[in-house]
């Protein structure tokens, strides 16, 4: 560790965290190397393919481009945050059963930002999901099987709320 290393305090998927970091040291980095939270994966490091989004005091965020010690006294949520939590079983389900994910490399960030859109427009168009999810990048499924299981869980949630 450098000496321009700083002491940070947040809340990670609901545990409180005080850890000392590298100026330098990328949230998901932080995640990954020191909280052994390993559904964000680290892909472009330029922000632009989405496998590092994380959700940072209700926003998702790309954890490649803001420091960990951006986060002190935030609350961060992670993939395994929001699984452990239930809140996202049902978008987990239907990936699994729509086929909307291969290697799982950009899945939890593809979730991630799913979850989003759905609690941002629970009736979103397959327009506005793939314009949504268009900045997750994902070399395996085509994109079809993703937009279909994120329609059918916006489906059943609108249609468990009447």
């Amino acid at each position: 560790m450098s000496d321009t290393a700083l002491d940070i305090s947040l809340t990670v998927n609901g545990e409180r965290i005080a850890e000392r970091v590298d100026a330098r040291t990328t949230l998901v980095d932080f995640l990954r190397e020191s909280l052994a939270l390993t559904g964000s994966h680290v892909g472009c490091e330029h922000g632009v393919c989405g496998a590092c989004t994380v959700r940072v005091n209700g926003e998702i965020v790309r954890g490649c481009l803001m420091l960990a010690a951006q986060c002190d006294g935030a609350k961060v949520e992670t993939i395994e945050g929001l699984s452990d939590a239930g809140e996202i079983a049902d978008l987990q389900l239907a990936f699994e059963q729509r086929n909307a994910l291969q290697c799982g490399f950009c899945t939890p960030g593809m979730v991630l930002t799913a979850q989003d859109l759905l609690t941002r427009n629970g009736k979103p168009t397959r327009d506005e999901i793939r314009e949504y999810i268009s900045g997750n990048y994902c070399r395996c499924t085509g994109y079809q099987a993703i937009v279909d299981a994120v329609e059918s869980v916006a489906q059943a949630r609108a249609g468990a709320k009447k």
